[in-house]
């Protein structure tokens, strides 16, 4: 996974991201494309948490037989030449809840991506325990949530690459770009204050709760490795 750094991704920036970048990307020998982009759909959502500067401004999936092959190289090439920085890790993906993709077009919705760091007091055994055999329920059943990849950072694959511990992508419907209703999925206050309290109780036995950044874009599934 890529993320795209940048201080300047205007409107322009972004179609021509998705339009000659991706059409470039797509001629590569990579067996799955997936990009992600803060765009003008899902830029002012409430939701933003920003530690990095620059900001990450897209964020690339990529598949690949070979993380240090030709293909990925190019890839990282490519997409350096749009950012101010970059950074690429090599993870490995659990899907709790599949999203209704469709090949070439956007994603219903907002898809609201986390980068998550590991609390230094935290081993990482309990870290990733209390993170998916405790928290992935509580997640899905706190917000409006009808997509859910977590992505466990094995390392990283470019110099000076922000430390992270996580990349987790949570499909929302739109209307939760500008109301916390919506994202949770609550009826009401009342329901919202509850919702938020178990979510914030939840995040907080794995350190989730600070020290993150949470990206809205909108999510494009170009090439799938199991179509």
């Amino acid at each position: 996974m890529v993320l795209v750094r940048r201080t300047d991704a205007d409107d322009r920036w972004c179609e021509r991201f998705r339009g000659t970048v991706t059409e470039r990307l797509l001629e590569l020998d990579l067996p799955g494309v997936t990009v992600n982009l803060k765009d003008a759909d899902v830029r002012a959502s409430l939701m933003t948490l920003t530690t990095l500067d620059p900001p990450v401004t897209a964020v690339v999936s990529l598949w690949t037989q070979q993380y240090y092959g030709d293909a990925l190289s190019a890839a990282l090439d490519l997409l350096a030449a749009e950012a101010d920085r970059l950074a690429a890790y090599l993870v490995t993906e659990s899907v709790p809840m599949p999203g209704p993709d469709t090949l070439g077009a956007r994603t219903p919705g907002l898809a609201n991506i986390a980068l998550l760091r590991r609390p230094a007091g935290l081993d990482a055994a309990t870290w990733r325990s209390r993170w998916h055999l405790q928290h992935t329920t509580v997640a899905i059943e706190t917000q409006s949530t009808f997509g859910y990849r977590q992505n466990d950072v094995v390392r990283a694959l470019t110099p000076d690459a922000p430390a992270i511990a996580a990349i987790v992508e949570e499909l929302f419907p739109i209307e939760a770009v500008g109301d916390l209703h919506a994202f949770f999925g609550a009826a009401d206050d009342a329901d919202l204050t509850d919702r938020m309290a178990r979510m914030i109780a939840s995040t907080s036995a794995f350190g989730a709760n600070e020290n993150i950044d949470t990206v809205p874009t909108s999510r494009y599934v170009l090439r799938s490795p199991f179509a």
